[in-house]
């Protein structure tokens, strides 16, 4: 399919208001999950072009704090709408370079849309106190600024909505943000660059750099002095890395990481609300999203009914090209992923686990992994213990409350968890109970922008959306006057 609106497609970076390449004039290649065609290449900056571009917002961060919240404002809400009105270009684009479902992507640009117009208006709302003083003499007040230069690295399963959860209320708080988007999926970013430039966003405010070069482009923006401010979403392992180099310039960070999430079916639940739950929180995006659906447990009692319902309507859903008409899950991101997840999967058979369905990629297309449900799992295999990202349902029984949270709980990891049940006593002890920063509560989707989307332990701290995520790109200053 080809793109109506060819100007949101863009092969150099966009740095200083500019549309640039890099130095050394390298370019990498943009490839389609799906068949692995060529789409554009695009630049490939190194840590000379980074630390240019540090250097631009650092310039444009004097200029952009001291705005007022509603001349902010008015350029958030000019970028928000454009991005509606080219939400079907976005969308194509999106589904180019990572392979999701046209309606599925376009639903990401509408959602990420989102949080910049929340944070438009949140950019009003960024209030200080009055403190009544400690003495007769002394008065007490505190304000927030912005932090200062930001950089925000992005995943290639939501190229866009990971951008504007950070960008939105970092423009809003009066932070300019250099975005660093993963080497697959570099073109949606572009594209909000486009977007950017057309809502008045001042040269130097956002800039966007691609690269294939990772290690190099993250040890620029974790060194430099200048960014006060790093926002990261990916893996645990890599958030660790990031967390260590971060720490001699003592910048401020905010991690979403990885999940493990439990989604809990108890014997009183609604078994059909339960199998729509669990499809749409484990098969959107073919599974990799970080708040997906890993390990279902399910009540003894029910547990036969679950699984055969859940085989029913799981065999019905189409795999495909994103771009065709009807498709539900497309391609993994690379072959690399398409192994992984083979291989949680052939782990847990040659250790008794049954494929009730799928277990295998397609015979039409060697990215697409087939919707697969696996029952008889035990708690030795890697689906228990692995973020699976990919089309896999493994599914433990269970007998009792206690030894359900003791499970759900037993992880590093502190996320997202989702379970089904219908007695309110129940559903506040396991709400409750559950380590992890999100619990859905007889819902299989939890995200949304008035929400604090975070989580705990090993998947990470600070929060994104809701009145508290321009909180993460503020200080508070106190002022003591005599």
């Amino acid at each position: 399919m080809k793109l109506d609106n060819t100007t949101l497609l863009k092969n150099k970076c966009y740095v200083d208001g500019e549309w640039v390449s890099g130095h050394e004039g390298k370019t990498f290649d943009v490839t389609n999950p799906y068949d692995q065609s060529k789409i554009i290449a695009v630049a490939d900056f190194d840590a000379q072009d980074t630390d240019k571009a540090i250097l631009a917002a650092e310039k444009a961060q004097k200029e952009w704090k001291k705005t007022t919240a509603g001349e902010r404002s008015k350029i958030l809400r000019k970028w928000f709408d454009l991005m509606i009105e080219h939400k079907e270009e976005l969308g194509k684009i999106l589904t180019l370079e990572q392979g999701k479902p046209l309606p599925e992507a376009i639903g990401e640009i509408v959602y990420g849309a989102s949080f910049v117009e929340w944070f438009a208006e949140e950019a009003k709302r960024t209030y200080g106190d009055v403190i009544p003083g400690h003495q007769a003499d002394k008065r007490i007040v505190t304000i927030k600024q912005p932090v200062g230069v930001v950089v925000a690295i992005t995943p290639w399963n939501f190229p866009n909505a990971m951008i504007t959860r950070k960008v939105g209320p970092a423009l809003a708080a009066g932070c300019a943000i250099v975005v660093k988007p993963a080497k697959y999926t570099p073109l949606s970013a572009l594209a909000l660059g486009v977007l950017a430039e057309q809502a008045g966003v001042p040269k130097g405010v956002f800039n966007v750099i691609t690269s294939s070069r990772t290690s190099e482009i993250g040890k620029a923006l974790t060194e430099s002095s200048i960014v006060r401010k790093l926002s990261f979403t990916g893996s645990t392992a890599v958030g660790k890395q990031l967390i260590k180099a971060c720490a001699d310039t003592v910048k401020k960070v905010s991690m979403e990481l990885g999940g493990n999430a439990p989604f809990i079916v108890f014997e009183d639940a609604d078994v059909d609300k339960a199998v729509e739950g669990a499809i749409a929180s484990k098969y959107r995006n073919a599974g990799q999203t970080c708040v997906c659906s890993n390990r279902f447990f399910v009540h003894a009692r029910v547990y036969d009914e679950f699984t055969s319902k859940l085989k029913i309507a799981v065999s019905q859903l189409k795999v495909g090209n994103g771009m065709d008409e009807g498709v539900q899950i497309g391609p993994l991101i690379d072959q690399e992923a398409v192994n992984f997840v083979q291989n949680i999967v052939n782990d847990a058979t040659e250790k008794g686990a049954l494929i009730d369905l799928g277990g295998e990629v397609s015979k039409e297309n060697k990215q697409l992994y087939m919707p697969t449900i696996l029952s008889n799992v035990q708690k030795n295999m890697d689906v228990y213990t692995e973020e699976i990202f990919g089309p896999v349902i493994p599914i433990f029984r269970f007998e009792t409350e206690e030894e359900v949270v003791e499970m759900a709980n037993d992880t590093q990891y502190g996320l997202a968890a989702y379970f089904y049940g219908r007695d309110y006593q129940l559903v506040w002890r396991v709400a409750e109970a559950l380590e992890y920063g999100m619990v859905g509560i007889n819902t299989g989707m939890i995200s949304t922008t008035v929400a604090p989307f975070g989580g705990i332990k090993e998947s990470g701290f600070g929060k994104e959306g809701s009145k508290y995520g321009i909180d993460e790109y503020l200080e508070m200053k106190y002022m003591c006057f005599g």
